[in-house]
């Protein structure tokens, strides 16, 4: 009989074929005769013997397919238990790589697997720290630039205390409630990607005289905006722009 390739079966295929040639080989047929009779080949027989020795009928069971669901560490890979974990992700999430004297400045595999080793001493691949990283939770992400002198405390006692009077008062004489920024830009500044053929960088031509320019803005709630540019720091954007939001 010619040899058939199972893998192209069904599961309920597979275990079907599996249990009718061990229980041909259990009636006395051997494995060699059992490969010919039912097509398969004489070490898949011999394999499948031994799963049947080893867990019965169960063991000839067709195993889950595709990359598996869950993060497996081999033994040798596993050597964080639940306390060390816990210090680790807390770590990660509360400080910085640099405040903990590692050298980098974002919180990368390399900086997670320098951690755990100066931590406990032991020393994983970046392959196995990102599964752990995997299964606490954690995702690579852009993070947000947020300034040191930011006061938690006093942000919030402003929104719940500060802000709410302020709007009343606004509400209270007719006026609206102005949201506003400052930024800078320059003219050699190159934002967004753009498609080009591999190993070929796109050329944007522009410019070569190198200018600043810095922008005040303002925003209401109701999403009515202004905008004014300026190139030097004096009075007189600021008046204008000050006129512009009030007229």
């Amino acid at each position: 009989m010619k040899k058939q390739d199972i893998r192209f079966l069904s599961p309920i295929a597979q275990d079907a074929l599996r249990e009718r040639v061990i229980q041909a080989v259990r009636d006395g047929m051997s494995q060699a005769e059992a490969a010919r009779v039912f097509g398969v080949s004489r070490q898949s027989v011999n394999k499948w013997y031994g799963w049947w020795r080893k867990k019965g009928m169960r063991g000839l069971s067709s195993r889950p397919r595709g990359r598996p669901s869950s993060i497996q560490l081999l033994p040798w890979q596993v050597g964080i238990d639940s306390f060390r974990a816990a210090v680790v992700v807390r770590l990660i999430t509360d400080r910085c790589p640099d405040q903990l004297k590692l050298p980098f400045f974002l919180w990368t595999r390399e900086a997670v697997r320098d951690l755990i080793e100066q931590r406990f001493g032991i020393r994983l691949s970046v392959w196995t720290v990102g599964r752990y990283l995997q299964r606490w939770g954690f995702t690579p992400q852009k993070p947000l630039r947020r300034a040191y002198e930011r006061d938690a405390q006093a942000v919030q006692n402003w929104l719940t205390k500060e802000y709410p009077d302020i709007k009343k008062q606004a509400k209270r004489e007719g006026t609206t409630v102005f949201w506003g920024d400052e930024m800078g830009m320059r003219s050699d500044h190159q934002a967004g990607t753009s498609y080009g053929r591999k190993g070929e960088t796109p050329v944007i031509s522009g410019t070569g005289q190198r200018f600043r320019c810095s922008m005040i803005s303002a925003i209401t709630c109701c999403l009515s905006r202004d905008l004014t540019p300026y190139r030097k720091i004096n009075l007189t954007p600021f008046n204008f722009f000050f006129s512009q939001v009030c007229s």
